[in-house]
């Protein structure tokens, strides 16, 4: 297959089209240190859809970086089953870290429901995935998610969207959980909020120590989970059963 010309390659793709005058736009920008999204400073939805917007103008750039990362690996980029690789792994990092799309008020929006109750809520087994920021491979596990109300609750399903938003950036396990708890506190300023995260993480599997059966456990514990042990204790007790 003769050499192809990757701008005319990604440009022909039917997802999206790039000119010129949009790479040279976008390149002045990067170099310059200017943002290439729009704060319209109306909704948060809308703020939110010109995030996305920009970020998937970012795609051509992105693809022409893993484009470049195949050739310097001695991988012909033209070959059948590399063609359209960097323009899908592009796609692929723009899904893998959408959390940064997200606010906490965007997530929560009007979950949150008066409810005179002070027993211990607790959502376990939340499946997470996340990229190591460390080595740009996978790690995923499990979120379990505890607090106790002080007259407001919040949508189950929003617990797990808080941990989708913190879990689809660049992360460290630590941070992560320490985030989670903080987002919840925040949303419900409950009396405490306890988080545990259990995850494998691939840059101790397919690379290093190669240890295929570790597990990395953190816990983060805010308000009476901290400072009374028996509250800590009955979390950690339902949590593990």
């Amino acid at each position: 297959m003769s050499e192809l010309n990757y701008n005319q390659l990604v440009s022909s793709q039917p997802d999206y089209e790039t000119s010129d005058s949009e790479v040279e736009m976008y390149e002045s920008r990067k170099i310059s240190g200017e943002s290439t999204g729009k704060d319209s400073g109306l909704s948060d939805i809308e703020t939110s859809n010109n995030k996305q917007s920009s970020r998937e103008e970012m795609i051509p750039a992105i693809a022409a970086s893993y484009r470049n990362i195949l050739k310097q690996m001695g991988e012909d980029p033209n070959r059948e089953g590399l063609l359209d690789t960097p323009k899908r792994a592009a796609k692929a990092l723009i899904y893998f870290t959408h959390g940064y799309d997200l606010t906490i008020s965007q997530v929560v929006k009007n979950a949150v429901f008066n409810e005179q109750t002070d027993e211990m809520v607790i959502v376990k087994d939340i499946d997470m995935f996340s990229l190591c920021e460390h080595h740009l491979v996978p790690f995923m596990g499990k979120v379990s998610i505890g607090y106790l109300p002080t007259g407001k609750v919040l949508g189950l399903s929003k617990l797990a969207r808080i941990v989708e938003m913190y879990s689809r950036r660049l992360q460290v396990q630590e941070r992560l959980t320490r985030e989670i708890a903080e987002a919840v506190w925040e949303a419900v300023s409950p009396a405490g909020v306890g988080v545990v995260v259990e995850a494998c993480h691939m840059c101790m599997v397919m690379r290093g120590v190669q240890k295929i059966n570790s597990m990395t456990v953190t816990s983060s514990m805010l308000g009476v989970f901290r400072d009374d042990s028996k509250t800590r204790a009955e979390f950690m007790s339902l949590v593990r059963r």
